[in-house]
């Protein structure tokens, strides 16, 4: 098998587990935002506590353990950081826009991988792995999860915008909590000043 073709597939393997965060949008639509915290700070106990048996103990997990990139070898997963970052997200954010917040995580971050392995053909010069189609097919998914639940444009581009340049740029530190807490925070504050009437062209309805 090649090794393009064997990091697809696994690339798809982690983004249909990452695609059970759409559970967490519609329990969130259901229950009260105290229940949903709950649930989430349960689940990040849980998954705490698999990373410990993984990392500390080096046990291999089934199914799991294939899941795992070489960088995440001996340090926490993904999923540990999209569960903080839900978590926060929905404690601050308006109900909208943690929901946005937590599907762009998820299917943005999912396209730009995807597309990117799949049909990237243009690299940015001095960023590791990033591929220009794989930057726009995020901001398009982007926009559209912005336009189904956001009823500004400026909030949407922004959020959208703010998403995908995280994605992109972002190599240290983990992209599954940032892109919430930043994409959120930039659509929270200028929901913020339009609703102050600082851009009344721009104003909310």
């Amino acid at each position: 098998m090649e090794p393009q073709e064997f990091s697809l597939k696994r690339e798809l393997k982690r983004k249909a587990v990452h695609v059970t965060s759409v559970l967490i949008v519609i329990l969130y639509y259901f229950l009260p935002k105290e229940a949903i915290l709950l649930i989430l700070t349960l689940l990040l106990i849980l998954f705490l506590e698999l990373e410990f048996i993984r990392i500390d103990l080096r046990l291999k997990i089934p199914f799991f353990h294939e899941l795992y990139r070489e960088a995440e070898k001996d340090r926490l997963s993904g999923n540990v950081f999209f569960i903080m970052g839900a978590i926060i997200a929905i404690s601050v954010f308006s109900k909208e826009i943690a929901i946005a917040a937590i599907l762009m995580t998820t299917f943005g971050d999912a396209s730009a991988a995807i597309f990117g392995k799949r049909f990237g053909r243009t690299w940015i010069p001095k960023l590791k792995n990033r591929a220009v189609e794989g930057c726009m097919a995020e901001f398009i998914v982007d926009l559209v999860i912005g336009f189904v639940f956001l009823n500004s444009g400026l909030v949407i581009v922004v959020m959208a915008g703010t998403a995908t340049v995280v994605e992109t740029v972002v190599d240290k530190m983990d992209d599954n909590l940032l892109i919430p807490l930043f994409s959120g925070f930039n659509a929270q504050m200028l929901t913020y000043i339009i609703s102050l009437g600082y851009l009344p062209f721009l104003s909310i309805t």
